[in-house]
């Protein structure tokens, strides 16, 4: 169903634990975003966690299966007198690329984004879903073929 993009992803989020130090993100080279991506019935559910981010700064797009989130947490304006005594909060451009499975049916995402989560659901494609086929015993086949 879902296939990962980026290589580096992971090895970027350990670098950055271990250095402890935040990454700005831009629009030529992103900082990544956790997710999570489980099947619950007939869609997929993909999480994204973006605290901080405006609804408006969320770009989604897909492009042949290929899934594409992008966002920006801009800095809050602290005014002239502010003197920053800790900064932790990583800003800039988030973006996660996912290639999706064609058994998922693209054309219809639902997403929608809450407390700082962006959850987007993705029916399972009809073409995709389990079926049963009908087994004809030999008598029946043989009967379709006198009579038709």
């Amino acid at each position: 169903m879902l296939m990962r993009s980026e290589p580096f992803t992971e090895v970027n989020r350990i670098a950055q634990q271990l250095f402890g130090a935040p990454v700005t993100g831009t629009w030529s080279r992103p900082t990544a975003m956790p997710a999570d991506a489980y099947r619950n019935g007939d869609e997929f559910v993909i999480a994204f966690d973006l605290p901080g981010v405006d609804a408006d700064a969320i770009d989604i797009d897909v492009e042949r299966n290929v899934l594409t989130v992008r966002a920006e947490r801009r800095p809050i304006d602290l005014g002239e007198r502010a003197a920053v005594q800790l900064s932790e909060r990583p800003l800039g451009v988030f973006s996660r690329q996912l290639f999706l499975g064609d058994a998922l049916d693209t054309d219809r995402i639902d997403a929608a984004y809450d407390n700082g989560v962006l959850v987007l659901r993705i029916p399972i494609a009809e073409k995709a879903k389990p079926r049963k086929v009908a087994v004809a015993g030999r008598q029946q086949t043989e009967q379709k073929v006198i009579t038709g």
